[in-house]
């Protein structure tokens, strides 16, 4: 039986092989701080794009989006404030950083049942 890291890497492939047929560029992958965590950061055309993925393999607990949670979102953004800084801050002012967006990737994938990729754009 899959442990829970396991399971989160699954989900986490999915979603990078849907965005890569999107078209998307996968740029960082499990970017932690300690203020948080961004499972992926991607490019979207001219958006820099932080995806928070959520994976589930029944609904017993609610369904993959409802887990991106008022204090999920928040150690998300921090995580971003601190990636942007880090990488577009030359001057103090980040004013070279890109066009943001915060999107969820929800996947149910029930056993013996067909998978459900829903992507919520821009989702807070």
């Amino acid at each position: 039986m899959p442990n829970k890291y396991e399971v989160g890497m699954k989900g986490q492939k999915i979603a990078e092989e849907y965005l890569l047929r999107k078209k998307w560029t996968i740029i960082n992958r499990n970017y932690r701080t300690g203020r948080g965590e961004i499972d992926i950061i991607a490019r979207d055309r001219e958006y820099l794009v932080f995806v928070e993925v959520k994976y589930r393999r029944s609904l017993a607990f609610g369904g993959p989006h409802e887990a991106v949670n008022p204090v999920k979102r928040g150690a998300i953004k921090n995580a971003a404030e601190e990636y942007l800084y880090k990488e577009f801050n030359a001057d103090g002012s980040l004013s070279s950083a890109p066009n943001c967006r915060f999107d969820v990737v929800a996947i149910y994938d029930p056993p013996g049942g067909e998978r459900v990729t829903d992507h919520i754009e821009n989702a807070f």
